[in-house]
């Protein structure tokens, strides 16, 4: 069994203007976005939803990941998914559903109709790890019913606010019926455990060609500067907290 590269992208913006909500470090240009697509099925990989991806063991797998919800993952993202005959999880905050620039629920509908992966995000987008026992289980439980109602099936997959989270929040979410459990550290996944958070690899804007086949490939510069760049960034995490390093984030881009 080979690794499993889980990609994690946001929102997919040609500029500050384009609608929903632009970041400059994670608004992914669409016509990079086609690019990216277009060099994985060159290179012969499957994009495959979850499910099937833990349960093949195929080690050409790669995963697409979204947060948050905005509106370009339904307009910009999901056309040229099934252009190519792709799939893709789309991870949503619900108290964002039908706020400016966010999906509305007939958008979730629609991915959902399309095949394309359904899951929480939180409710609020909370960190989790800065809650206490009855709100993470609201946050997680909450978010979870209200995905089900819009879309009618089961939602048994998070990925978590910010990254931020450990070992309770994982039990938390397994006691709710989460199967899949997505965070943000940085790897390859590989080895494709049920009991663990998933690592991802963050796609930004500034990504290039060259380096986005580095880090689905698992080698070279691009990855050792992400694993760093996470271990660098832990340490004002832990001194700051993690409203104090959001802020600080913020003021910084």
């Amino acid at each position: 069994m080979g690794t499993l590269p889980i990609l994690m992208y946001h929102g997919l913006h040609r500029e500050e203007s384009s609608r929903g909500r632009f970041d400059p470090v994670y608004s992914v240009h669409p016509e990079m976005f086609a690019r990216q697509l277009d060099w994985l099925v060159q290179q012969g990989h499957r994009v495959p939803l979850l499910d099937d991806a833990l349960a093949s063991g195929n080690a050409r797998d790669v995963i697409i990941t979204f947060d948050d919800g905005d509106v370009s993952n339904v307009e910009v993202a999901l056309p040229l998914l099934l252009e190519r005959g792709l799939r893709a999880e789309f991870f949503v905050t619900t108290d964002f559903i039908g706020q400016c620039g966010m999906l509305a629920p007939d958008d979730i509908r629609r991915l959902a109709a399309h095949g394309m992966g359904i899951g929480s995000h939180g409710r609020t987008h909370s960190f989790l790890s800065d809650l206490d026992l009855a709100q993470l289980h609201a946050e997680l439980d909450d978010s979870r019913s209200r995905l089900q109602q819009i879309c009618g099936r089961a939602i048994e997959s998070i990925a978590l606010p910010g990254g931020r989270g450990g070992e309770r929040e994982l039990l938390a979410a397994q006691q709710l019926g989460y199967r899949h459990l997505l965070g943000s550290v940085p790897g390859p996944n590989k080895r494709r455990r049920t009991d663990a958070w998933l690592q991802r690899l963050p796609v930004t804007r500034n990504l290039s060609l060259d380096d986005f086949a580095a880090l689905v490939h698992w080698r070279g510069l691009p990855a050792r500067w992400m694993q760093a760049r996470h271990a660098a960034l832990a340490l004002p995490k832990r001194v700051l907290g993690n409203g104090g390093y959001q802020r600080l984030r913020e003021r910084l881009l």
